[in-house]
């Protein structure tokens, strides 16, 4: 596996700043008894994936140190020095803090809802001003720490309206947001009283974080119908910033729970366990007790299996692990005594004096002795109602070095998405489960070795360090972008001109559309003007420039319109490239057709329904054009934006998996495969115009700033139009980037006035 930057590399949150990770809860247990005050490291998954950034770092640990007695000055300074030492940093909150916030909202509120349970929210709802105050109570302690240059990194349901309340007060710092839960459908989300509070609050950060990309359409989806928030696929434009989103999936200390899986001890006790059994086969399932876990229901599936297999019974035996969890919580207490009571009736029904079909327990097991299980089990029960990941599935994966061993795996779970060898169930057809339980008790030694060697090879090399690498790696490429290329107050774009004439070397790259010339309603008819057209050819001529244009156009249209000039010409937004009119087109990337025609379909239901939109094709991309677009019966002229909205998130998920990007320009929706960008030609221009060229690049939308990111942080960008963007300078509109163009001539009109001013 590679490490580069991982445990044995730099961490990239020491990259000009310290890491500030923020929790509901420390990765600490504090420990008071008779001895004193102690601090214990936690188990967990979110302590397990962030302890290596957190070791590896100059970082803090800002989070609730845990449900403590009421510490005398001297214990909680020492308390206090003892977290210090492991860089943790402690938000006490009060008893009544913790049961509105914790208990009453974040428990009691959020949890059931967005994983779908709302039969079991609260019929009055209180506590939401905790809530609130708690989280004011985090932004305080963040803020007193902070330091220009730190990233933060906020985590969890507990905390959404941290990003926006530290943007309040640090506006220009850099803030990651991760889920660790479900995001539900819009429909559901909705039902929250909070919910614009909850949306706004997590626009505050620069980087939101999910599982899956059904949870980032989810809340994509949210954005728009609850806020009206127009999403571009991953990004939401949100006074003036960019928040970005992006999908990452959680993974585990999968080479720790590889080790403890080989550990002789461990293996010792599995074969006693195994032999317990007396050549029985064992399912097993571990989960916290909780009723999102679907241990009801999976109970009754075993029960249906006994029913419709009698002659399984004798055959099988279960262990079923609940960790206590949440016990003072009534509905908490209600559901243990519903699983007892169906383990009992089980039991009571098809056990034997030598036979105990179910083995319950109810307790904390240590990480040896959960290793054992999954390293016993011939069947591994994952079947939650609904799991933001999982993490349990990954553990029983990465403990199986015998690549043995069934996953039968809810496909609620989070983990489905990535873990598609396991039995996927629906947890809810219990007569479905019953029987995919069925098929791995029976399952041939070949095809178990078989699914789990595939399991093995994603689990071990997608671990909850590559999990934190790709959030902090995505957040510091943010942190680049917003940073690349700040100058002080902007210079006049029309006074650089009069500087640039002087350069005795250019290289001129120039993005067509909406900055050479204006939008046109079809693309035919967006072909040069004689002015444009005269204009290139007078830069071209001036000694030592090289001019290059570079659309998303096809290069049929830009040969016929341009290819007459001695300029250079790149197509299809970089995967087509010709130098020279003298030279032949070359394709830089290779092309993949099939994967326009999974994407046409979906362009021509939408063409068919939208009056006045069309679709144009180019050699490796596909796009969907509205200009025109009105409602068919209404002639609404917004309906083609609302659909491109629609379009886009379909999109989104539809190529999750697939090396295709949806781009969105100026009333188009384009589908152009993976790391074809504006960008990929700029090294070809830069060794062709020499290190002396001064370099001055200009677009309008987002295709030019994959261009404008490429260049060298000499390079003199500009932007056409609104939206964020890194490049210096800004210009109205195609009519001053043509101005600007003749002042690298002569001086313009805009000068000659400055001048006499």
């Amino acid at each position: 596996m590679d490490r580069t930057n991982g445990k044995h590399g730099v961490p990239p949150a020491t990259a000009g700043g310290r890491l500030l990770l923020v929790s509901n809860r420390l990765p600490v247990t504090a420990v008071v008894d008779a001895a004193g005050v102690r601090v214990e490291p936690s188990t967990g998954g979110l302590a397990t994936g962030l302890r290596g950034p957190h070791q590896r770092s100059e970082s803090l640990w800002i989070g609730w140190p845990g449900d403590l007695p009421k510490l005398r000055a001297r214990r909680r300074a020492e308390l206090d020095e003892q977290l210090a030492a492991m860089r943790c940093v402690p938000v006490h909150l009060s008893k009544t803090e913790i049961r509105r916030f914790y208990d009453d909202i974040s428990n009691g509120v959020l949890w059931p809802l967005f994983h779908y349970l709302l039969d079991q929210l609260p019929q009055d709802a209180r506590g939401w001003e905790s809530y609130r105050q708690v989280n004011q109570k985090f932004a305080d302690e963040v803020a007193a720490h902070y330091r220009p240059g730190d990233l933060i990194w906020i985590h969890d349901y507990h905390l959404m309206l941290l990003p926006q309340m530290l943007r309040d007060r640090l506006p220009a710092a850099n803030i990651g947001f991760f889920l660790h839960i479900p995001f539900p459908s819009s429909e559901v989300f909705s039902v929250l009283p909070w919910r614009e509070e909850i949306l706004e609050g997590l626009l505050g950060a620069d980087l939101v974080g999910f599982h899956t990309p059904p949870y980032l359409r989810h809340f994509a989806t949210s954005l728009r119908r609850v806020l009206g928030v127009d999403v571009d696929v991953d990004r939401v434009l949100r006074e003036g910033r960019e928040v970005r989103l992006g999908v990452f999936p959680m993974g585990i200390d999968a080479s720790g729970w590889e080790n403890r899986g080989q550990d002789p001890e461990v293996q010792r006790r599995a074969e006693e366990i195994r032999s317990e059994g007396r050549g029985q086969k064992l399912l097993v399932g571990i989960d916290r007790l909780d009723y999102t876990k679907g241990i009801p229901r999976r109970l009754l599936a075993i029960e249906r299996l006994f029913e419709t297999d009698p002659e399984l019974r004798e055959q099988v035996r279960v262990v079923q692990v609940t960790v206590p969890s949440r016990e003072k919580a009534g509905p908490y207490a209600e559901f243990r005594k519903r699983i007892d009571e169906l383990v009992g009736r089980i039991n009571s029904t098809y056990g034997t004096p030598g036979w105990v079909p179910i083995h319950s327990l109810h307790r904390s097991l240590s990480e040896e002795e959960v290793a054992a299980l999954y390293r016993a089990a011939d069947v591994m029960l994952v079947t939650p109602l609904r799991d933001g990941m999982n993490l349990v599935s990954k553990e029983f994966v990465a403990t199986r070095t015998d690549r043995d061993g069934v996953l039968v795996l809810s496909e609620f779970a989070g983990a489905a998405s990535e873990l598609g060898e396991a039995l996927q169930v629906n947890p809810y057809d219990v007569e479905h489960m019953a029987a995919r339980i069925r098929q791995a008790l029976l399952m041939p030694a070949m095809e178990r070795r078989s699914r789990m060697r595939a399991l093995r090879l994603r689990v071990m090399s997608h671990d909850a360090d590559r999990w934190s690498q790709s959030f902090l790696d995505a957040m510091l490429r943010i942190r680049r972008e917003m940073h690349a290329r700040e100058t002080g107050p902007a210079e006049d774009a029309f006074h650089a001109a009069a500087r640039l004439r002087e350069q005795a070397q250019l290289l001129l790259i120039l993005d067509y559309d909406g900055t050479l010339m204006p939008f046109a309603d079809t693309p035919d008819a967006a072909q040069p003007d004689e002015e444009l057209v005269e204009l290139l050819a007078e830069l071209a001529a001036r000694k030592g420039t090289r001019v290059h244009v570079v659309s998303g156009r096809s290069r049929q249209s830009m040969e016929r319109w341009l290819g007459h000039l001695p300029i250079g010409l790149h197509t299809e937004h970089g995967l087509w490239s010709r130098l020279r009119p003298e030279e032949p087109w070359t394709l830089l990337r290779p092309v993949q057709p099939r994967l326009k025609d999974k994407v046409r379909p979906i362009f021509e239901h939408f063409t068919s329904t939208t009056r006045g939109s069309f679709i144009e094709e180019k050699t490796a991309s596909i796009a969907w054009h509205y200009r025109l677009a009105t409602g068919e019966f209404t002639g609404d002229n917004d309906f083609g934006e609302q659909q491109a909205k629609e379009l886009r998130l379909l999109l989104a998920e539809l190529l999750s998996n697939e090396p295709m990007q949806v781009i969105s320009g100026a009333k188009v929706v384009e589908v152009r495969p993976m790391g074809v960008n504006k960008g990929t030609v700029a090294p070809l221009l830069l060794a062709d115009a020499g290190t002396a060229a001064r370099v001055v690049a200009i677009g309008d939308d987002r295709t030019d700033e994959d261009l404008f990111m490429a260049l060298p942080p000499s390079a003199l960008c500009m932007r056409v139009g609104d939206g964020p963007s890194v490049a210096t300078y800004r210009l109205a509109d195609p009519q001053e980037v043509r101005t600007f163009l003749r002042g690298l001539l002569s001086p313009s009109a805009v000068e000659k006035e400055a001048a006499a001013v």
